[in-house]
């Protein structure tokens, strides 16, 4: 099998086409092609009128085919043998597991990080325990739309908190930045396929899922662990970890080994689980459980993080400047972009989260806090686009006193905006008019923002600190060089988004542990290593690895 790259067809191309382009690019006839698959498709819309589609093949020749090709083309990087994607699991429980010695490994949180990780430790025969302490993803969606349609707060239930974590009311994007050698992202994606996936994201360049089909994904997905033995506890919050100090110090901390942790369920009983591997997944918005991780003694670091708002453009605005005529394609789709603008005083604004055709919700976890997020369904086929378009702030100039100090600053614009909004769960707003122009708004003009419970139209510039108004401003008619429309004066800009990744870094080693507990495994976003959907997918298969080679040692 050759994996045959930088194949280039018009974006209306026949099957037919597709074959002779195979043909006449590996220099074969029809009898020595045997099949072909699909490995990836993107496209090309550098030139609008001229938009291509690139695409990954994997082919399969006759034997005589393959050795010619090959020989042919030794110096090309367009054809080489297919490299072997299927996943490898590293270790595999006795059957007898837990035997009366061992301690099951337990899971805190249920997010795409936890969720990959309890699956990949079941597959293994390690019968993890998962502590959720949300609800199921079908209350916990009742929940959230308690708050999107009356604006009341489930503070245990909502956007960031329970089954299936934040990524489930997002875009569901599933690519990433990470390098990926072993290609564990093709794993996440086959279980995804497998929990009940469009198999496109298999091949597509940037696939997405959206948050109806998440739901039952994240439903099968949790069938699939219980079924293979483990367990998953909803509503189980955890108090406490139990970390045995060592005598050995750890360079400048105090070594600690993990020994078990206490949650409280919903009915208010207490219960201490003993474990000496435990996976912290707990996502970027468990405040209370870092600061419970810091006073155990637990090494945590601030990192920087991103503070901005969200902007809502027409989609046929972004459709146009981005595919021209080609506007509406069923294969391009809604059109994303991604835009970064370095400033004057030194900030670089960038958009983060883009969901073409979506809809901007309200994210708070805490009560008196406004926050937004941006979620799609997989249709993609809401009238308006937005993003965020926010500002990079670092611990060493923006929030230097303490290891928690970025989560004061997040809580401070949150309450902010809370107040701005009408201390009603409402957002504030502001057309992007009047907010370069420095003037409150007083009435909307062609887009009608999407955020529920609603918006309070007004003035931004007293939602974040003045470098971020700053540099948004200068950044927003820079944008509109790239993606034309951008600066369309009644578009509209919603506050705040501040919970773009974790403002603290849960520092761990070369094994996956912390770097001074024993046992503890930060993983995902909220532990500072991962950025979305796949990433955490991605980090989670990782510890799940670390985690299982240290029990069957």
């Amino acid at each position: 099998m050759l994996r045959l790259s930088d194949l280039q067809l018009p974006l209306d191309h026949t099957d037919e086409e597709l074959q002779a382009t195979i043909l006449h690019k590996l220099g074969i006839t029809a009898d020595e092609l045997q099949n072909f698959s699909l490995f990836k498709r993107s496209y090309d819309a550098r030139k609008k009128h001229k938009i291509l589609l690139i695409y990954q093949l994997d082919v399969a020749l006759t034997a005589a085919a393959e050795k010619r090709v090959l020989e042919q083309f030794v110096n090309q990087s367009f054809v080489r043998p297919s490299p072997d994607t299927r996943y490898q699991f590293v270790a595999e429980a006795a059957d007898s597991f837990p035997s009366k010695t061992q301690q099951r490994p337990i899971v805190i949180r249920f997010g795409p990080c936890g969720m990959l990780a309890a699956l990949v430790l079941a597959q293994m025969g390690l019968k993890p325990i998962v502590l959720e302490r949300g609800q199921e993803v079908r209350q916990r969606t009742k929940d959230t739309w308690g708050l999107w349609r009356e604006g009341k707060l489930n503070t245990e239930s909502n956007v960031q908190y329970g089954e299936g974590g934040a990524g489930t009311f997002s875009d569901g994007k599933l690519y990433s930045q990470v390098k990926d050698m072993r290609h564990l992202g093709r794993k996440v994606l086959a279980e995804f396929v497998k929990a009940g996936a469009p198999e496109e994201i298999m091949y597509v360049s940037k696939p997405h899922i959206g948050t109806f089909k998440l739901v039952t994904m994240v439903e099968n997905i949790r069938n699939d662990i219980i079924a293979l033995g483990g367990e998953i506890r909803f509503g189980s919050k955890v108090e406490t970890i139990h970390r045995q100090i060592c005598e050995e110090q750890l360079g400048e901390h105090e070594s600690g080994q993990i020994t078990g942790v206490t949650i409280t369920s919903a009915s208010d009983e207490k219960e201490t689980l003993h474990s000496r591997h435990i996976i912290l997944a707990i996502g970027h918005s468990a405040r209370d459980s870092f600061q419970m991780l810091l006073e155990q003694g637990v090494y945590i670091e601030p990192k920087p993080f991103s503070i901005g708002f969200r902007i809502e453009h027409p989609q046929s605005v972004i459709d146009k400047a981005r595919f021209g005529e080609q506007a509406g394609h069923p294969i391009l789709g809604a059109a994303d972009y991604k835009l970064v603008h370095h400033c004057k005083n030194g900030r670089s604004v960038y958009s983060l989260c883009m969901c073409p055709g979506g809809t901007v919700v309200a994210a708070t976890s805490e009560e008196g806090s406004v926050v937004n997020n941006g979620m799609s369904q997989y249709s993609r086929n809401e009238r308006n686009a937005n993003s965020a378009i926010v500002v990079g702030i670092e611990p060493e100039k923006d929030y230097p006193e303490h290891p928690l100090a970025g989560i004061d600053l997040q809580r401070k614009l949150e309450t902010t905006a809370y107040q701005l909004g009408g201390k009603n769960y409402n957002a504030p707003a502001q057309l992007v008019g009047d907010f370069l122009e420095d003037k409150p708004s007083m009435e909307l003009g062609s887009v009608i923002p999407s955020y529920t419970p609603g918006v309070t139209l007004g003035d931004l510039s007293q939602a974040l600190p003045e470098f971020a108004i700053e540099a948004i401003r200068e950044a927003i008619p820079e944008f509109e060089k790239k993606i034309k429309g951008f600066f369309m004066a009644d578009a509209v800009l919603t506050g705040v988004e501040t919970r773009t990744s974790a403002p603290i870094c849960i520092r761990r080693g070369k094994d996956y542990q912390n770097i001074n507990t024993q046992g503890l495994y930060p993983a995902g976003e909220g532990a500072g290593y991962a950025g979305g959907i796949l990433s955490a997918g991605i980090d989670g298969i990782k510890v799940a690895e670390a985690v299982a080679l240290d029990i069957l040692k």
